[in-house]
C-alpha cells in the first residue's frame, strides 16, 4: 500500500481487513487525541510568543504536557526507559520551537538559524528512536513526517508573524490532517507490534 507525505511515497504493511477491535479503536483514539492536542497548544503558544501576550508561560506550560501524556500512553507497551525517552524528545521539539518563534519575533537571524537546524537535528532524533522501538516504523518515513510537520509548522510562524490571518488560519487544516497522520501511523505500527494486546 502507499501514502503519501509532502510528495513523498511511503510503502508499509496494511492492518487486517477485518475490522478494528475496540483496544486499536481506543488507541487510535487517544493518539488522534493528543496529536490534536499538540498541533493546537502549539498554535496557541505561537500565538502568544509573537503577540507577547500574558498568557505565555501558562500556555506554553500546557503545551509542554503533551509529551507526557504521550509517553502515558507508551509506557504499557515500551517501557518506562523508552516512554522517558519519547518524552524528552518530543519535549525538546516545541522548546526548541519556542526558542526558533522568540528569535524570528526579534529579528535575532543567526539565533533562529541555530535554533532551525536544532530543530531539524531533534526531529531526526525522533524518527530514528520510533524505528528503533518499533520494526513496522521506518526511520525513512518518520523523516519524511517530522520534516512536513515543521515545514507547517514554518508555514504557520512566517504567516503569523506577516499578520497574513487569512493564511494563518487556512493552514490549520493542512496541519491537522498531516497531524491525525501521524496518529494513524503510529496506530499502525503499534497494533502490528503487539497483536495479542490489541486481538488481531
Amino acid at each position: 500500500m502507499y501514502s503519501y507525505y509532502n510528495g513523498y511515497p511511503m510503502t508499509y504493511r496494511q492492518l487486517p481487513p477485518s475490522g478494528w477491535s475496540p483496544a486499536m479503536v481506543q488507541l487510535n483514539q487517544k493518539l488522534r487525541a493528543l496529536w490534536s492536542q499538540h498541533i493546537f497548544w502549539t498554535r496557541l503558544a505561537v500565538n502568544s510568543l509573537v503577540g507577547k501576550y500574558p498568557d505565555q508561560q501558562a500556555t506554553l506550560a500546557r503545551l509542554l504536557r503533551n509529551p507526557k501524556d504521550f509517553a502515558a500512553v507508551l509506557k504499557p507497551l515500551y517501557g518506562a526507559e523508552a516512554a522517558a525517552t519519547f518524552d524528552r524528545l518530543l519535549t525538546s521539539h516545541l522548546t526548541i520551537a519556542a526558542e526558533l518563534v522568540t528569535a524570528l519575533r526579534d529579528g535575532q537571524k543567526e539565533k533562529a538559524a541555530d535554533a532551525n537546524k536544532r530543530w531539524y537535528a531533534n526531529a531526526e532524533e525522533i524518527a530514528d528512536f520510533l524505528a528503533r522501538i518499533n520494526p513496522y516504523w521506518s526511520k525513512a518515513d518518520w523523516v519524511k513526517m517530522m520534516d512536513q510537520h515543521l515545514q507547517l509548522l514554518t508555514q504557520e510562524v512566517s504567516s503569523r508573524l506577516a499578520a497574513n490571518y487569512v493564511e494563518n488560519v487556512r493552514l490549520s487544516d493542512s496541519i491537522e490532517q498531516q497531524a491525525l497522520g501521524m496518529a494513524d501511523e503510529m496506530t499502525r505500527g503499534i497494533v502490528l507490534q503487539f497483536p495479542t494486546v490489541f486481538h488481531l
